[in-house]
């Protein structure tokens, strides 16, 4: 049996891994909330173990084949969404106002949404390729009806998310759709106008916060819940709601005091609650400054840039849509969960991908890199295999 593995790939998760296990010891001894700070490092490392597995399998599995695994996956999750819903808070109990996650003993939670990503992923290019075969003169009347297939795919199951409420998880869906869909076949005439109606949006409600302020505080802001509207209050004016934006208040502070070069591990005297978390760029910041949390991200540029080198050598339509939508949602999350600790952007709880301690954002996403594999080994480019007879 041959185990084809990327090197480059597996080198890169190796350094992320180390990265991760340290900040992640780091910001929970600095804590001295969560207790011991070898039980999180010892899960975590447990968590990228089953995720390499979960990597190497899907790695082996035939690139066309995948549509079965996606069909399998995306009704388990929305089962498993639908549960949660009249699931007792003995086993689901919210997290930050948040009902997303499973309780399982000895193991930690468990999050349906975040394994979503990868059944939408594969049958969403599943669904454009089907189309575009079916047919092959393109019109509007069937890229209105692609649009249709792909909402009746991902609406149902978003709005489940939606109503937990994560809005982060949304963007995420969105993050990795949108991209296929501009790979896809679809007339840009409808795609283009799909694209301008949110920047117009946000436009305009930027112009209305800027120049009629009172308005958008009490008519705009109020139709939303007070969970999303605690979360924009915190990110307009974080230094004036210093309950809704306590988090971001002390990611500016943490990354800000971390200066050029940082005060050393387990330095770090900013307490940020979930630091181990969605704020864990913060804790790197204030350990390693600027100059450490740079190199962080290149790390992480090196890994999209990896799957940039994959994608280039596509040989179908299928693969160029799943490399589409697995480098778009990665480098959304990337930016995303940075720019939320610094205050740039607003609280989303979104994680930083392979950083963050959690075994479902860390599996997921293992899925994703598998997928990836896949894609390589299918293509026939890998960087060196190992045998076992």
């Amino acid at each position: 049996m041959k185990i084809k593995v990327d090197g480059k790939i597996l080198t890169l998760l190796i350094v992320l891994c180390a990265i991760s296990c340290t900040f992640i010891y780091t910001a929970v001894a600095g804590s001295n909330q969560y207790g011991d700070p070898k039980s999180f490092v010892i899960k975590q490392l447990v968590f990228y173990v089953v995720g390499i597995i979960v990597m190497i399998v899907i790695a082996q599995t035939d690139i066309n084949k995948l549509k079965t695994l996606g069909v399998g996956m995306y009704i388990f999750t929305f089962v498993m969404l639908l549960l949660l819903i009249v699931a007792p808070e003995s086993i689901a109990k919210p997290i930050n106002n948040a009902k997303s996650w499973y309780q399982i003993p000895f193991v930690g939670t468990f999050q349906p949404s975040e394994f979503l990503k990868f059944a939408l992923l594969i049958l969403t290019a599943y669904i454009i390729v089907k189309h575009t075969e079916r047919y092959p003169v393109k019109s509007i009347k069937h890229d209105f009806l692609l649009l249709g297939k792909i909402g009746l795919l991902v609406l149902p199951p978003s709005l489940i998310v939606y109503q937990q409420p994560d809005t982060g998880m949304i963007m995420l869906y969105f993050a990795m759709i949108f991209p296929m869909l501009f790979f896809s076949n679809i007339s840009k005439k409808i795609l283009f106008p799909v694209l301008a109606v949110p920047i117009a949006i946000v436009s305009v409600v930027a112009y209305i916060y800027i120049f009629m302020n009172d308005f958008f505080q009490n008519n705009l802001l109020t139709k939303l819940s007070p969970h999303q509207q605690s979360r924009i209050r915190g990110w307009l004016d974080p230094f004036s709601y210093g309950d809704s934006a306590y988090q971001t208040q002390k990611g500016i502070l943490a990354i800000g005091s971390g200066q050029e070069f940082g005060k050393g591990l387990s330095g770090n005297n900013v307490y940020i609650p979930e630091k181990h978390t969605d704020f864990i760029f913060a804790n790197i910041g204030e350990e390693v400054g600027f100059i450490g949390a740079s190199f962080v991200l290149i790390v992480l540029f090196l890994l999209l840039y990896r799957f940039v080198q994959i994608a280039l050598s596509n040989k179908s339509q299928y693969t160029s849509l799943l490399t589409a939508g697995i480098i778009s949602l990665l480098t959304f999350q990337i930016f995303q969960n940075v720019g939320m600790t610094m205050g740039v952007l607003p609280v989303t709880g979104i994680t930083l991908p392979f950083l963050s301690y959690g075994g479902s954002s860390l599996v997921s996403n293992m899925l994703l890199v598998g997928i990836m594999a896949a894609i390589q080994n299918d293509n026939g480019d890998y960087m060196f295999t190992t045998k076992e007879d």
